[in-house]
């Protein structure tokens, strides 16, 4: 019994103590909640209110630029960046500082963080410093967890192997402007806003941006109070840019680059008369688009801009000249379509035209004698060409100059294409407020006076003098993604093809005959040989007093005061396929400056057909 009591009392103390404990234990996480749930409640609330679901854009993928053969043109490359997140910023001065002490940021930089986190969208990242080294990327990740509000982002940037050589067919790409922003279409703002995401500002990058840029795609986050993302509730990949796929051959896009590089300023273009296809379109002197990849500095970009041979133009289609004697076929169409000349009637030229009191000078002081047509597109005879023009009259010259595209855009797939102009007598009434002079007309008859034509548009009416008369039209896209950008059924332009053999007849003599001004750079080689035209455009006056005393020869003018030269012409004569423009801006003698770039460049591009025929497997 006794045994029993002594056990009684064991357990009675054991419970005691035991509950004891457990009212201890409760008492303790009754005050842990209290002081939680009371005391520091509000703090809590506070940061879980905090806690909230990030919608962040993904950019998607660049599409890349290709040639005609896949050789990229234009690529991505992946770049490390620091980025700042507003909504996650309480103070930027001090934090600014602190980060400062990790990577270099100056002044402009603060400023232009300053102005991003005024304008743009809280939840849009800015970006701090881009293009950052492994150690710099290594050292930021590092103290992140101290730099509330700084992030690592990782991205892609565009890069141009070829740089100067493709420039200004492709364009570059740059941060979107504050108007890009203002007037984006709906859905486009936020991945526009995104950090380091680059559009197309000129080339193709631009023509063919919303093709090449995608669609972005999103993902849901929920970050807790501190910003660091706690887990992720939803994605939906971006869907990459299309690749663009464009009609230039790399290959003698290099060789015409290089070709035209000993010039102070000139352009070329050479392309296909039967598809329009653009295999080679320089400007030189070019730019490093690369430098627009990050921002381009303010010295470069001044110097850019003071180059009076204006690099950052493109001469090819944004160059305009007095075409010269490359517009003689067009003075020639015209009489032949009227019926107003007979091609074998015979010009006598002594060297110079009277028109009343006044004399128009032919090129060759002592005259060409008796010439025909064909003989006068030989020898670029301007004597028989003001007469051709008197006859004609300048309302059929512009008539068939703009059935050649001349005087027009051709709306080739790239911008500041400008279009020339071509005059007749309404515009000069309507313009100038006066009448139409004959002497306008023998001017313009041989390429002077107010005409204005690119190398583009010379290439076009070349291809179209070659192909018989077909209103061929140019483009550089091939394909865009796997869509190819189909070649059109040229229209006729409904013009007499012995007309158009005669003009061609009047070409190859240029190149061909003895007597041609262009006969020493003819290309030797059978089934190669190529016809043309030279022109010499004067950009200055000749007064009366200098031709008494003699006319200064090129090089002895200073360099802005000398002719522009120019060539067009076609190849094989035996089955013309290409088409040329060139044009050397001050370079002097279109025979013995231009024609020889287009020789070698339309050799050149022979050769290398021959070549993939030659390798192509038989069907």
């Amino acid at each position: 019994m006794a045994g029993n009591t002594e056990k009684s009392r064991i357990f009675t103390r054991r419970a005691i103590l035991l509950g004891g404990a457990k009212a201890a234990l409760f008492s303790l996480l009754a005050g842990r909640l209290y002081y939680l749930q009371v005391i520091e409640g509000s703090d809590y609330r506070k940061m879980a209110e905090e806690n909230r679901i990030n919608l962040r854009v993904i950019a998607p993928p660049r599409g890349r630029i290709l040639d005609r053969f896949g050789v990229p043109l234009a690529l991505n490359d992946q770049t490390f960046r620091v980025v700042l997140l507003p909504e996650q910023v309480a103070e930027l001065k001090p934090l600014l500082e602190k980060l400062g002490a990790y990577i270099s940021i100056d002044e402009m930089d603060r400023k232009r963080i300053e102005r991003d986190m005024r304008e743009r969208n809280g939840f849009n990242a800015i970006i701090v410093r881009d293009n950052l080294t492994r150690d710099q990327m290594d050292i930021v990740a590092v103290h992140t967890p101290e730099l509330i509000g700084i992030d690592i982002d990782a991205g892609e940037v565009r890069s141009y192997p070829y740089g100067e050589t493709t420039a200004h067919i492709l364009g570059y790409v740059g941060i979107a402007s504050k108007n890009e922003l203002d007037n984006a279409e709906d859905g486009e703002s936020d991945i526009l806003a995104m950090p380091g995401f680059r559009v197309g500002k000129n080339g193709v990058e631009k023509r063919y941006e919303k093709e090449m840029r995608g669609r972005a795609g999103n993902v849901e986050m929920e970050v807790n109070a501190h910003g660091r993302v706690v887990r992720e509730l939803m994605r939906h990949d971006p869907v990459p840019g299309q690749d663009l796929s464009l009609t230039i051959d790399i290959g003698l896009q290099q060789f015409a680059q290089q070709r035209l590089a000993s010039e102070e300023s000139a352009s070329a273009v050479l392309m296909d008369i039967y598809t329009g296809e653009v295999l080679v379109l320089v400007s030189q002197p070019s730019f490093d688009p690369n430098l627009f990849t990050y921002g381009i500095s303010r010295e470069d970009w001044d110097a850019l801009n003071k180059d009076i041979r204006t690099p950052l133009l493109n001469k090819a289609i944004g160059g305009v000249y007095a075409p010269g004697s490359t517009f003689k076929p067009i003075t020639a169409l015209a009489g032949l379509e009227a019926g107003i000349v007979d091609p074998k009637a015979r010009v006598n030229c002594p060297g110079y035209y009277e028109l009343g009191e006044h004399k128009f000078h032919c090129w060759k002081k002592g005259g060409h004698g008796s010439v025909n047509m064909v003989e006068a597109f030989a020898g670029s005879c301007d004597t028989y060409f003001y007469d051709l023009g008197k006859r004609v009259g300048i309302d059929r010259i512009q008539a068939m100059a703009k059935r050649f595209g001349l005087g027009s855009k051709l709306n080739i797939d790239l911008p500041h294409e400008r279009s020339g102009f071509v005059p007749n007598r309404a515009w000069k009434k309507n313009n100038k407020h006066q009448e139409w002079q004959q002497g306008e007309t023998l001017v313009a008859a041989i390429g002077q006076g107010f005409l204005l034509t690119s190398p583009l548009q010379l290439a076009v009416m070349a291809a179209r003098i070659a192909n018989n008369g077909f209103a061929v039209t140019p483009h550089v896209a091939q394909k865009i993604g796997d869509k190819v950008v189909a070649s059109k059924e040229w229209a006729s332009m409904g013009l007499d093809p012995a007309n158009l053999e005669i003009v061609r007849e009047g070409m190859n003599s240029v190149v061909n005959e003895q007597t041609g001004t262009a006969y020493a750079v003819r290309i030797e080689e059978e089934e190669m040989e190529m016809a043309g035209k030279t022109g010499s455009a004067q950009v200055r006056h000749i007064s009366e007093a200098e031709r008494l005393e003699g006319v200064r020869k090129n090089e002895n003018l200073p360099w802005n005061e000398r002719d522009h030269a120019l060539f067009i012409g076609y190849a094989p004569v035996s089955a013309p396929r290409y088409a040329i423009a060139v044009v050397v801006e001050h370079g002097g003698s279109g025979a013995h400056d231009a024609a020889p770039i287009a020789r070698d460049i339309l050799k050149k591009c022979q050769e290398r057909r021959n070549r993939e025929n030659a390798s192509a497997p038989s069907t």
